[in-house]
């Protein structure tokens, strides 16, 4: 029996990493793999998935009107679905990848964020988290050791930024992965300067 899986993690935990690994050994063993992204992450290209460490692979790009159910026709041949950045999905399309497992029993893998700059989840990510059979965290540290559940927005001077919208899309110069303990000091600091 196919399941959907939801892999979450903060930024720099190799979540883009264990998805390109993972397409490997599928294709290693034989098997066709659909690599899916979200429309909304073009930081590596528009058609690209490049994890921190360099792995990289072409992947369809999903907009948010794609029905992933429909578009799944056009990749009959495929064994498993990989998704990356999933968070970015809308709840729709991550139901269309539960229809997916269910009625045609492919093997949906979701890689993504839980939550945003300000600890809030994500539609998709909340989504995956109410439908997905197969919940499982990719650990990171934040620099005091402990482990990393914040994706701390930061702006050009290093400082951590409170307000904004909830997407912007980046990387290490634009994001640091924190403890919740280490995030919150980090901002009472700020605000007695």
């Amino acid at each position: 029996m196919a399941k959907l899986y939801f892999k979450y993690g903060a930024m720099g935990s190799s979540k883009t990493a264990n998805a390109l690994i993972t397409r490997f050994n599928y294709e290693e063993r034989g098997m066709k793999v659909w690599l899916i992204k979200p429309s909304i992450d073009d930081r590596d290209g528009v058609n690209m998935i490049r994890s921190r460490i360099g792995l990289q692979a072409s992947a369809d790009v999903i907009t948010p009107d794609k029905n992933l159910y429909e578009e799944y026709e056009k990749h009959k041949d495929c064994d498993v679905i990989i998704a990356d950045e999933c968070q970015f999905f809308t709840s729709e399309q991550i139901d269309q990848l539960r229809k997916i497992v269910d009625t045609l029993d492919i093997p949906v893998l979701c890689y993504g964020l839980r939550t945003d700059f300000l600890t809030k989840l994500f539609p998709g990510s909340l989504r995956l988290f109410e439908v997905a059979d197969s919940i499982t965290e990719i650990k990171t540290i934040c620099s005091c050791g402990k482990k990393a559940i914040v994706n701390a927005r930061i702006d050009g001077e290093g400082k951590i930024v409170t307000e904004g919208g909830q997407i912007l899309i980046g990387g290490n110069d634009s994001y640091v992965a924190m403890c919740h303990n280490c995030w919150k000091q980090a901002i009472k600091n700020q605000k007695t300067k």
